[in-house]
């Protein structure tokens, strides 16, 4: 008998999870005030608001740590690294601190829990952190020289949701060909053959806008803002990665509330809401052709595909392509264990960084 803590820090919350081996004994979502998450704090301080919440939580519900087999964490922002569960060490630790790679709220899933590992004695682990690379030589070429594309994705969810699709029509993921769409705060559409994801858009940076991020821009009309005096290279990559999509167009990242809106008949809602599932679409589209047309499913996952309009809306313009499937929310807790418990198993090795 395993048990597993499995966390995952996210811009405003924290999910928690206490598992017998796959099977989650309690799991919680811990929502942080904007005190906690300020920018403003810098890492050290983030962490320790976050670890203070974490161990109250594990407290108040009686949670004996002294029982744990390993602790797992999302990973943040690393090298680039295949499909797998790593082992997290001090290195790990070192790049997603300095953060050497960018920097990202899930990096402080490592932040937070190598400390309590070693104390703990236990292994920490990550499992297929965000900058999961499998893209094939073609993927990586952006159209200038020195600027590539990277694969940074919600990999974890989008892998863990294949695995499930594959597995509802009796098949294994690693004999399918799929598109899997994470519709999150972050829109990530990625392209699966045969069990690796061969191309994703990197959803800081392009595709489809979301509920804050304006995914793919104009070029010229992104150079002439960013010329024009009015801000700095933080303030526009806040712009551009928080303060974009839906929210730039309708003051909100409540996507509830903006479907409560187009129920209400506001038009404006539902013309931002149709655009964003057409850019969806597009990008589903392009991603068949990276499977010359070849699909087995479309998955459309993560907390926005709870939403009806908005899974219609993309649908109608895709379906010709494969079967839609949805598997809305995300079950990332349950990946993060799954992921732990195969090594602790002996299933499967932990990789090295």
């Amino acid at each position: 008998m395993f048990f597993i803590l499995a966390l995952n820090p996210g811009s405003t919350s924290t999910k928690i999870g206490y598992f017998e081996n796959d099977q989650w004994v309690i799991k919680e979502t811990l929502r942080h005030n904007e005190e906690e998450t300020s920018s403003s704090l810098d890492r050290k301080a983030q962490a320790a608001f976050r670890r203070s919440a974490i161990l109250k939580f594990i407290e108040e519900n009686n949670i004996d740590l002294k029982k744990t087999s390993a602790i797992v964490v999302r990973g943040g922002l690393l090298k680039p690294l295949k499909s797998g569960t790593y082992l997290v060490d001090d290195q790990v630790y070192a790049d997603l601190y300095s953060a050497k790679y960018g920097w990202h709220a899930s990096n402080l899933g490592s932040i937070i829990a190598l400390p309590l590992a070693q104390e703990l004695g236990v292994p920490l682990y990550t499992v297929d952190p965000v900058t999961v690379d499998e893209f094939e030589a073609e993927a990586r070429y952006s159209g200038l020289k020195g600027i590539p594309r990277l694969s940074m994705s919600h990999a974890l969810n989008m892998k863990a949701m294949a695995g499930q699709a594959a597995k509802q029509v009796g098949r294994h993921y690693e004999d399918m060909n799929m598109i899997v769409v994470h519709l999150g705060s972050g829109i990530s559409v990625s392209a699966h053959r045969q069990g690796k994801m061969i191309d994703v858009n990197n959803a800081n940076e392009e595709g489809p806008f979301s509920l804050e991020r304006c995914g793919t821009l104009p070029a010229l009309g992104l150079v002439r803002l960013c010329f024009d005096g009015t801000k700095d290279q933080d303030e526009l990559i806040r712009l551009l990665t928080g303060q974009g999509g839906i929210f730039s167009y309708l003051g909100t990242k409540d996507f509830v509330s903006v479907v409560q809106r187009i129920k209400k008949g506001d038009q404006e809602a539902l013309e931002v809401v149709s655009a964003m599932a057409y850019q969806v679409a597009k990008e589903i589209g392009a991603m068949s052709a990276v499977l010359t047309g070849r699909v087995d499913c479309i998955v459309l996952t993560g907390g926005m595909a709870n939403a009806e309009t908005l899974v219609d809306l993309i649908s109608e313009r895709i379906s010709f392509i494969a079967p839609v499937k949805v598997l809305a929310g995300e079950e990332e807790l349950e990946a993060l264990a799954t992921g732990a418990l195969r090594v602790l198993r002996g299933e499967t090795k932990a990789l090295k960084y």
